[in-house]
């Protein structure tokens, strides 16, 4: 394998011929694929006529005309990755192209391949290329004509991206399908589906008054699992409309006449945004109340939603080239986040959003694979989107998207055309905003209090660091907004509105934040705001509704923070004040395990446990989440060096000392919140279900018979896979027959749904039962276990890195297992490989004889043959890191 050339934005260069028009012609095979294209081309400068390099992947060229003239073989060039032409017209000329692809054999699941039967595709970010030769690159836009030619009896469904403009039959038993799309979009939106599929059909009326059909795809047999999808899919469209106009631009209407979801079961992402064909990873559109659980009605919600908001921030406006993602994922994901925040719990989605930032943002953020917003990192990218809303309220930022989108309706843009948008429309000033887009790691943000009781003045100093990073030793200081309030002893705001600073008096706005929050912009290295007239010591509540992504130090004591657990009207930092009290707890008794000191549950810990458990006037939802235990990968990235058995044995004793001290609350919860009721996705009965499970799974860590006896009967019980599934998680806890009998049973009533199946795998993966590594190897030959398919592979070997204290074994056996999987893996499905492999990349954070092991597996897969670049990248960053 050659070295792949490391790509940077200051290489950027315009192309220097636009692409006005696309036509293709695809003839589905069997055993190949012809695809014909024909391509409307103009030299960006006038007599313009530089070497036209053409991208291409996997392609046997056939034939190669330029203005209807068939072109020699010393005209241009071809090798394993590119199609030259030396000399192409110096005007506006039409090439064609036609090439053979062979769908059977492509595994990586990009370009055009087959699933399950139907041809599908998958073009971002750079894989339009293994079906045609083209300038793959976003800003490359065109309008798009597809015609498809296939068996009718094989594939009577014939999709594309657009609308339907012709159709008819051919000889031999075919038919054709002409798709025009009228919109110019760049090639990795582009989008087909043959197969035998079955729609479920409805419509949407616009606000103002066009009709849209709406229809998505499945087998025959999936059809009635797509109600759920449907209901997300016309929600998604009329809170764009009019839910959260004030939000964003008002109306954001559809803008064809025609919207399409097709499910399919090998894909390699959640889903895909492809102009009016969105496709789907199953798990993402398959719902039913037997055979999904209430996260997967949740993440079927948001991924729609997300896809669907594309349509305008990915589309309609898309990213001038990939260093720019983060614009359009971060932008979508801050929409989707909004839009499921809306329809159910806000502040429990607003903890969930955070956590997953925490969990896999941040540790990547100290790592070797470190990068700034600007490239990939769309959770982080939504974070810098909300900023955006934090400093400018929702006015502004509705000023600000109305402002963008006016600028750059059809464009392939960057973030800096976002910033631009956002300070033009409010004349704001937001100095070193943009350096959230170029630098990279997390912010550690500290933050010291004083207060004069003379004077009656409390201040706050804050000082920001920006840790070293790969290829960025030195780091400026950040624009961070901190959301503040100031509580008072009686649990209430103390109001506030202006605070010195700099020497001057600045009034500060709250931008419709909740009680008397205020908005401070932290922007140097050090710097105080001091605060008049506060009668009385107050407890600051900083980055309320956690405003910006940072890791904060504070002085504030336990007290502080216990006050602030039972009084904070921000209901996401009282959530993180129990956080930090139990991580401090944690990372105490971490320190006393490894010191062989016996260890003992902080009692005021478990009263305030206890008291939460039983206070009725908070959101069921958000006690589950307060009462949940950090993970253990959260611990470790806390630690100087990782101590996987440490962490997870401290983490267990926790919650089975809660579990043996609060027993009896923990069985009058389940039994409290059980119902008899038909399934209903909606807020009440989630949180509902959520608090019943989150305690049934701290009962299942006793050995006790009467509890195993209640997850029984809680598991026979159950009408929903929610709480089937969580008395299955509960009774896994402690290997035995009890346990053997209850997985064989939930395998024997759920052999024949893939999605229910891949739960299964999960489970067994993720158990922390010691040498789980050997179970894991078992299932790999698992009739129902195919490491073609993502999602299997991602529940099994995916789920097998999920369990620190298996994956680090000190005896090497996780790294041995895994450092084998992404090897094979490679072969397959590069891009799936390269997630596997990430796992390896903080292997420093740990003891030595642990990064000794993971050294060897890193070292014996760049040693592979035929390495992928997508692994070999990530590999020999870590490496070297």
């Amino acid at each position: 394998m050659d070295t792949p050339k490391e790509i940077f934005l200051k290489d950027y260069k315009q192309p220097d011929y636009f692409f006005d028009n696309v036509y293709l012609k695809f003839t589905l095979g069997e055993e190949k694929t012809i695809v014909s294209s024909k391509i409307v081309i103009s030299p960006r400068l006038e007599g313009g006529s530089s070497p036209l390099v053409l991208d291409g992947a996997d392609l046997k060229l056939i034939s190669l005309h330029v203005n209807g003239k068939e072109l020699k073989n010393d005209d241009f060039r071809v090798d394993s990755r590119h199609l030259t032409l030396t000399s192409p017209p110096s005007e506006k000329f039409t090439i064609e192209i036609i090439t053979e692809i062979y769908t059977q054999a492509n595994t990586s699941l990009e370009g055009l391949y087959k699933s399950s039967g139907n041809f599908c595709t998958q073009c971002e970010a750079q894989c339009f290329r293994k079906i045609t030769f083209y300038q793959d690159r976003p800003d490359i836009m065109a309008k798009y004509t597809c015609r498809i030619e296939a068996d009718k009896s094989l594939y009577p469904v014939l999709l594309s991206n657009g609308n339907l403009v012709e159709q008819g039959d051919l000889e031999g038993g075919k038919h054709y399908v002409i798709w025009e799309d009228p919109h110019v979009k760049p090639c990795y939106l582009f989008a087909l589906v043959a197969g035998q599929l079955e729609s479920r059909d409805d419509t949407f009326v616009t606000r103002s008054g066009r009709k849209v059909a709406l229809r998505i795809w499945t087998p025959a047999q999936d059809l009635p699992k797509t109600a759920h999808a449907m209901y997300s899919l016309k929600a998604a469209m009329k809170w764009d409309e009019d839910v959260r106009s004030l939000l964003f631009v008002f109306g954001l209407e559809y803008d064809l006449d025609l919207f399409n979801i097709v499910a399919v079961p090998d894909f390699n992402l959640g889903a895909m945004e492809n102009k009016s064909l969105n496709i789907f990873n199953s798990k993402f559109v398959l719902a039913s109340p037997e055979t999904a659980t209430d996260a997967d009605y949740a993440a079927i919600l948001g991924a729609i939603g997300h896809e669907y908001a594309h349509n305008w921030t990915g589309n309609r406006v898309t990213c001038r080239d990939w260093f720019q993602l983060s614009l359009k994922e971060g932008l979508t994901v801050f929409r989707d986040q909004e839009f499921s925040s809306d329809m159910g719990s806000r502040t429990v989605k607003r903890i969930s959003d955070v956590s997953k930032l925490r969990i896999y943002q941040f540790p990547q953020d100290a790592g070797p694979m470190a990068h700034p917003v600007r490239p990939h990192s769309y959770i982080k990218g939504a974070e810098v989107v909300r900023m955006y809303k934090t400093l400018l309220g929702t006015s502004g930022f509705r000023k600000g998207m109305d402002l963008y989108f006016k600028r750059h309706d059809g464009q392939a843009v960057t973030c800096e055309d976002f910033f631009a948008a956002m300070r033009d429309a409010n004349g704001a000033d937001f100095s070193n905003f943009l350096l959230w887009y170029s630098q990279a790691g997390t912010p550690r943000l500290k933050v010291t209090s004083t207060y004069n009781a003379e004077a009656k003045t409390y201040s706050l100093k804050f000082s920001q660091e920006v840790p070293a990073t790969p290829g960025q030793p030195v780091k400026e200081p950040m624009f961070i907004p901190v959301a503040l309030g100031l509580l008072g002893s009686t649990g209430n705001d103390i109001p506030i509105n202006s605070a010195y600073h700099d020497g001057k008096l600045e009034i500060i706005t709250s931008n419709g934040q909740p009680g008397h929050t205020m908005i401070l912009r932290v922007t140097k290295k050090e710097e105080e705001f001091v605060f008049n007239d506060i009668p009385e010591r107050p407890v600051p509540s900083i980055l309320r509704g956690y405003s910006a992504p940072v890791r904060m130090d504070s002085d504030l004591t336990d007290a502080d923070l216990y006050f602030l657990l039972a009084n904070d009207c921000d209901e996401f930092n009282r959530w993180e004040a129990g956080q930090v009290l139990v991580r401090k707890l944690m990372l105490s008794l971490v320190s006393d395990f490894q010191q062989n000191k016996p260890l003992v549950l902080n009692q005021k810990f478990l009263h305030g446990v206890k008291s939460i458990l039983g206070d009725s006037s908070l959101d069921k939802e958000f006690i589950a989440k307060a009462i949940t235990l950090p993970g253990e990968a959260e611990i470790m990235d806390m630690m100087e060096v990782a101590d996987p058995d440490a962490v997870h044995s401290v983490r267990s004793f926790i919650w089975k000392q809660l579990a043996t001290e609060l027993k009896q609350e923990f069985i009058n919860t389940v039994k409290s919140n059980r119902s008899s009721e038909p399934y209903e996705f909606d807020h009440q009965n989630l949180a509902r279900r959520a608090l019943k499970n989150i305690a049934l799974a701290y009962l299942g860590t006793l050995e006790d018979e009467a509890i195993t006896e209640l997850a029984l009967h809680e598991y026979r019980a159950a009408t929903n896979l929610t709480e089937q599934f969580a008395a299955l998680v509960a009774l896994d806890q402690i290997p035995g027959k009890t346990r053997d009998d209850v997985l064989a049973d939930f395998y024997d009533k759920w052999q024949h749904n893939f999605l229910v199946v891949n739960k299964w795998f999960a489970l067994q993966a993720m158990s922390d039962v010691p040498g789980n590594v050997e179970n894991v190897r078992k299932l790999l030959n698992h009739p129902a276990f195919d490491m073609r398919n993502p999602n299997k592979v991602y529940s099994l070997i995916g789920g097998f890195c999920g369990s620190p204290v298996n994956f680090h074994s000190k005896d090497g056996s996780g790294y041995k297992f895994l450092g084998e999987m992404v090897v094979q893996l490679d072969k397959i499905n590069p891009q799936v490989a390269s997630r596997m492999v990430s796992a390896f990349s903080r292997w420093k954070r740990y003891d030595e004889t642990r990064q000794s092991l993971a050294k060897a597996q890193l070292e014996m897969i760049l040693a592979a043959n035929g390495l992928s670049e997508n692994v070999f990248e990530i590999a020999s960053k870590s490496l070297a890191a």
